[in-house]
């Protein structure tokens, strides 16, 4: 699969420690991403952030937290993320941790899969 010119971006902020079952979130949600067919999922962690908990997270040695920030990003056509979106809605509602999911148009340049290795 190709993708090239107008596409959609999702954001999916989480926490570090929230967990569907015994999976953490984040990886279920890329694991499902894939099963899905969309094009690729990377989740970033984040070394300082707050969201509506009010709460701040840090990876100072002081302030060891279990919780970091992380945001899953799937960038995917148009109609591929809307397709996956009542998925993740019903993943994010049985974690029931919060969360949050962002759409942005972006414009992909170049994707295109690497040959597999022999």
């Amino acid at each position: 699969m190709e993708i090239s010119g107008p596409a959609v971006r999702m954001r999916i902020y989480l926490g570090e420690s929230d967990r569907l079952g015994h999976i953490p979130l984040h990886e279920a949600v890329v694991k499902r991403a894939r099963e899905e067919g969309l094009a690729g999922a990377t989740v970033l962690k984040g070394v300082l952030g707050f969201g509506a908990s009010d709460h701040i997270r840090t990876s100072k040695l002081l302030d060891l937290s279990g919780d970091m920030p992380l945001v899953v990003e799937i960038v995917d056509t148009t109609e591929k993320i809307e397709a996956f979106r009542p998925v993740l809605t019903e993943m994010m509602e049985r974690c029931a941790k919060g969360g949050m999911v962002t759409l942005g148009d972006v414009e992909v340049l170049h994707y295109k899969p690497g040959k597999k290795p022999a």
